[in-house]
């Protein structure tokens, strides 16, 4: 197997740390979870006060009470995506030829011999 070139990671190449990028899941979960809440009184007050329309809205706010958590989870369980500037380094540095041995040739270094018997 081949090894490829180390390459460093630049500052402006690194991710956001792993407590950040859980506090921001953290706060996606948790504002979801509000919208859930806010389907599930909207739609008891809507059938409480027999609202017209109650035939639309009822299954709007059911679809808001089932989606939105599984979609909660999803994305609280995700990482970030990569920025794309971050891709394009790595697809780049893949399609680079790979670079020659270092090694001379005598033609291009010549040298003397020098023998011990005439």
């Amino acid at each position: 197997m081949k090894r490829q070139a180390y390459q460093p990671i630049l500052i402006t190449d690194a991710s956001r740390s792993q407590p950040d990028q859980l506090t921001t899941r953290q706060k996606r979960y948790v504002v979801m979870m509000l919208i859930r809440v806010a389907c599930v009184i909207a739609g008891a007050i809507l059938v409480g006060v027999k609202a017209p329309l109650l035939w639309l809205w009822l299954p709007l706010c059911v679809i808001g009470m089932v989606l939105v958590p599984w979609l909660a989870v999803l994305l609280a369980n995700d990482r970030p995506p990569k920025e794309q500037h971050r891709l394009a380094n790595r697809f780049q540095a893949r399609r680079r030829e790979p670079t020659p041995p270092m090694t001379l040739t005598t033609e291009a270094n010549p040298h003397k011999i020098i023998d011990a018997e005439p």
